[in-house]
């Protein structure tokens, strides 16, 4: 279950076969009064439903499914993280593998100029159980189907292998005493194995491209160790004591010894380590973590043995949010398969329109009825739609699975199918760009003014704010040994600066744009002003109110850093014909001396400077114009709205949750050379969803009319059939092997 705007529940779904059961089963659910919307993935066999909030909607949703025909599955069968082995499932294809291997060998003899035959008996015994026990589940797919008057692969599948069965039993029965006819009861039985034997592998390739999430669920420890009150009465007595990691809660400490997991969020309390932090973030190298650092559970403690303080259980820790982010987008149904699976609904009834025009077009220009029965049989089997249901989901789960693994977080399908057409993209420069701890370079005090007494009011102005400048004046404040206290009235104005008292004073800290606007005269301090901006620093003033009104007090200069290897990620951007964009609400000077140092290029447009929160999302409007695909990457809450209105929004890891939940794409290290690399793993799984569709589709197309004119018997149509599902998910497979790459 996951906390949208609507309710969503997530249903098991057993028993679909083809993209045609997805569209029955989205139907069913869709009729259920209150259901807003119904996702189903043929890939995951799983469904996600919104609904409007109505009492027994669970009840009722798993009714719909099971009076479609198919199986509601309880939520802990749908768990990830069940190890299952890789032969589970394959006893019926081995026994159906066993009675079809005779039947099969008078085939080969024929090959080997050896001409025999089985008794027509024992062909009977050898098929009949095949086809009604092993065969029984096309049989009951099929007449749910037909109760609902649609069709599905198992529909195709029972009435082709059917009719080959009768036809055999007819032409048996009705033979000459002692006379020797060539039956087809081989053709039915080899065909159910196969199908058989296609099922089995699609579901071991299919548990495959689930890896990524099993991987995150097995990070979860099963144990915490936990600092408690000790039975004795002693003061300050505590021991520790093994709990599961459910019993856990907020504000407890819990030890974790060198080379374990962290069990949960936290902070460090006690002692100093390095952790692995490799298969959240993809970061190769461990993480220093001293006092007071964030820990994240599912990481792997180093040398160290240390106390952690919870912050965070259960579905609010970064390794959940993790795994419903990597579920969603695996759950998700990308708008290219919308048309896919309108096309399969109609599928299944134009196939039976051809069986049954390519039975009665050979019977009636002269042909045998048992020959005609076979070319609509083999048309029946090879036209089965399995391909086309899997060719997408498979790609979309393999994709977003490997780029989880890296650090790249896809929400949703549709970011993923969109970001290889990008052709701009948009930076946030603070925490993005930079390393977004801007630091304070100077302190410029108007003529007679008291240095330490302006900026102990400043700092306190400012200690309320998280906006990175804010703590840069503090812990300026703070090296200092300053007295900060806790301003009244506190009031900030969005994308300007802030206004509060300090003792009997009242003082604004803001931007000189923010102080334009107010009327405050620069005085002597323009100059300077100037000069810090020509430099590249950041400048805010401190203005104080008075009876004569707003008297400007001191001039604050800040300095902030490139992130290591930002200059390169924009590099390879641009090397891939993509126009790169910094857009930042420093004033203009300060914005293109950052922007140099980062390799953009302010006369050419590169650099948008000035710009208030509110304005952002009107540039990136403007750089969509003109047909422009444009992705936006932003970690504060102030990029939310950006964010949500590019046509891609990627959030830095390291950003605000806000953020995270505008944006289709988190990039978990917050480092910039991700966006390219999520750029490259949107192309290469967009290829493999055109590749699949292409052969799924160019297999059906070239197939069906090949049966109709008898060059193909229902074996190797049945043969086809099996290997084209396992195709795709074996070329969705392939994205497995993906990595960023080094550019």
């Amino acid at each position: 279950m996951n906390t949208l705007s609507t309710p969503t529940l997530d249903i098991g779904i057993g028993g679909m076969t083809c993209a045609s059961c997805v569209s029955r089963v989205e139907r069913a659910l869709k009729k259920v009064p209150g259901v807003t919307q119904a996702t189903v993935n043929l890939a995951t066999e799983s469904a996600r439903i919104a609904y409007a909030p109505s009492e027994q909607m669970e009840a009722r949703l798993r009714r719909a499914v099971r009076d479609a025909g198919y199986e509601p599955l309880a939520a802990d069968a749908m768990d990830a993280a069940e190890v299952v082995s890789p032969w589970a499932g394959f006893m019926p294809v081995a026994f159906g593998l066993a009675l079809s291997a005779p039947l099969v060998l008078p085939m080969v003899g024929d090959l080997l100029g050896l001409h025999w035959m089985l008794p027509a008996w024992m062909q009977f015994v050898l098929a009949t159980p095949v086809q009604f026990i092993l065969g029984a589940r096309f049989y009951k797919a099929g007449w749910h189907a037909l109760k609902a008057l649609t069709g599905n692969m198992d529909l195709l599948v029972a009435i082709g292998t059917t009719a080959g069965w009768t036809l055999s039993m007819w032409l048996w029965l009705t033979a000459a005493p002692g006379a020797m006819v060539h039956l087809y009861f081989e053709a039915s039985a080899v065909v159910v194995t196969l199908v058989l034997l296609g099922k089995w592998l699609e579901a071991r390739a299919r548990r495959q491209t689930t890896a990524a999430i099993r991987a995150l669920h097995a990070l979860r420890p099963d144990i915490a160790h936990l600092i408690r009150p000790g039975p004795s009465t002693g003061s300050g007595h505590t021991e520790e004591v093994d709990v599961p990691v459910a019993e856990v809660l907020v504000g407890d400490r819990l030890v974790v010894r060198p080379g374990e997991r962290f069990p949960v969020d936290g902070r460090l309390q006690e002692g100093h380590t390095q952790v692995d932090e490799s298969m959240l973030t993809g970061e190769p190298l461990p993480v220093t973590k001293d006092r007071d650092a964030p820990l994240t559970g599912g990481a792997i403690n180093g040398e160290g043995r240390i106390v952690m303080q919870v912050s965070a259980v259960g579905s609010e820790t970064v390794l959940s949010h993790i795994i419903r982010l990597v579920e969603d987008a695996q759950a998700a149904k990308a708008p290219i398969q919308r048309l896919v699976d309108q096309v399969s609904s109609v599928f299944v009834p134009v196939v039976v329109v051809i069986a049954l025009g390519t039975l009665l077009g050979w019977w009636l220009t002269g042909h045998a009825f048992e020959l005609a029965v076979i070319n609509a049989v083999a048309v029946l089997v090879i036209a089965c739609p399995c391909a086309l249901g899997l060719a997408t989901p498979a790609a979309i789960m393999a994709g977003t699975g490997v780029a989880a693994k890296h650090g790249i977080l896809i929400k949703d399908a549709q970011a993923l199918e969109l970001a290889h057409k990008v052709d701009t993209v948009v930076f946030d420069k603070t925490g993005t760009l930079t390393v977004g701890r801007p630091r304070l370079t100077a302190f410029v005090v108007a003529g007679g003014g008291d240095e330490p007494k302006l900026l102990a009011a400043a700092a306190s102005v400012q200690s309320g704010s998280e906006h990175p400048l804010a703590r840069a004046v503090v812990a300026a404040a703070q090296e200092r040994g300053l007295s900060i206290e806790a301003p009244d009235n506190v009031r900030a104005v969005p994308g300007r600066g802030s206004e509060g008292e300090v003792g009997v004073s009242s003082y604004l800290m803001g931007s000189l744009r923010w102080m334009e606007e107010l009327k405050v005269e620069m005085g002597a301090l323009a100059v300077q002003a100037d000069d810090l901006q020509q430099i590249g620093a950041t400048v805010s003033a401190l203005a104080q109110r008075t009876t004569q009104g707003l008297t400007l007090r001191a001039l604050m200069a800040f300095g902030d850093e490139p992130k290591p290897g930002a200059g390169k990620a924009l590099a390879v951007l641009r090397a891939r014909g993509i126009r790169t964009v910094m857009i930042s609400g420093d004033n203009r000077g300060a914005a293109e001396a950052m922007a140099r140092r980062l390799g953009l290029r302010p006369e050419g447009g590169e650099v948008m400077a000035e710009v208030l929160p509110g304005d952002k999302v009107a540039r990136v409007m403007a750089l969509k114009e003109g047909g422009h695909v444009v992705a936006m990457v932003g970690d504060g809450v102030n990029d939310a709205p950006a964010l949500a209105a590019a046509d891609v929004g990627m959030a830095m890891g390291n950003g605000t949750d806000v953020a995270m939940h505008a944006a289709g794409i988190t990039l978990m290290r917050g480092d910039p050379a991700l966006v390219a690399a999520a750029l490259d793993i949107s192309s290469r799984t967009v290829a493999k969803i055109r590749q699949n569709l292409f052969w799924a589709f160019a297999y059906n197309v070239a197939g069906i009319p090949l049966a109709a004119w008898g060059f193909l018997n229902p074996v190797v149509a049945g043969a086809a059939m099996a290997m084209s599902s396992v195709s795709v998910m074996s070329n969705a497979l392939l994205l497995r092997r993906w990595k960023p790459r080094q550019d």
